[in-house]
């Protein structure tokens, strides 16, 4: 079906495909969107890394973030968490020279520090976060009006990393976070990529 064979959904339509409107506004937006967000993501590291890259994204366009991703990754030890953990002021002091990535201080110093954080919970980061996942089924967002900040499961992950020693993951950042590891299924009804319900 045609994006504009559907009043008010909000669609573009390239390579044949249907996808959310902001996944063709740019090149790099394409293959995030068609390859990793709203897939479900495990491991404590590959969480860490997009944990990490969300609370840098704070107040800045994730098509900065996506850019700089692969400079993030060298500069970050490949966001291993052990690595980052025994990070020192030398690594800081390296990091806020480092142009390829977003030098801001506290968004640094919550890496490093939630890296620790990361360290000390009980059986894992990925057991940690996955536990906030919504059960049973969602209503699938039909535009991109109905896709929310927040959710009450992202204001309680938000709360108990916070309790745990996190920085820079509030709500939004934590509903991002779902969304972009497949916790959450945001993808509008006529994305390609929309599992069916």
């Amino acid at each position: 079906m045609a994006a504009a064979s559907v009043p008010g959904v909000e669609r573009t339509r390239g390579a044949d495909l249907v996808r959310c409107a902001w996944g063709e506004s740019a090149p790099e937006y394409v293959v995030y969107h068609d390859e990793e967000w709203g897939t479900p993501l495990h491991g404590d590291d590959a969480l860490f890394e997009r944990l990490c890259l969300e609370a840098f994204q704070s107040g800045l366009s994730w098509i900065t973030i996506l850019r700089k991703r692969p400079a993030f990754r060298a500069s970050f030890a490949g966001f291993a968490i052990d690595a980052v953990a025994a990070f020192t002021e030398d690594d800081e002091a390296r990091l806020m020279a480092d142009a390829g990535i977003v030098r801001n201080r506290a968004k640094i110093r919550a890496a490093i520090a939630n890296a620790r954080a990361a360290q000390q919970v009980p059986g894992g980061l990925d057991a940690l976060l996955w536990s906030f996942a919504p059960a049973g089924p969602r209503p699938r967002p039909a535009t991109l009006a109905d896709v929310p900040a927040t959710s009450p499961e992202s204001v309680a992950m938000a709360k108990e990393l916070k309790r745990r020693g996190f920085a820079f993951v509030g709500p939004t950042t934590a509903y991002a976070l779902m969304q972009a590891t497949g916790m959450v299924d945001d993808h509008v009804a006529d994305c390609f990529r929309a599992a069916p319900a």
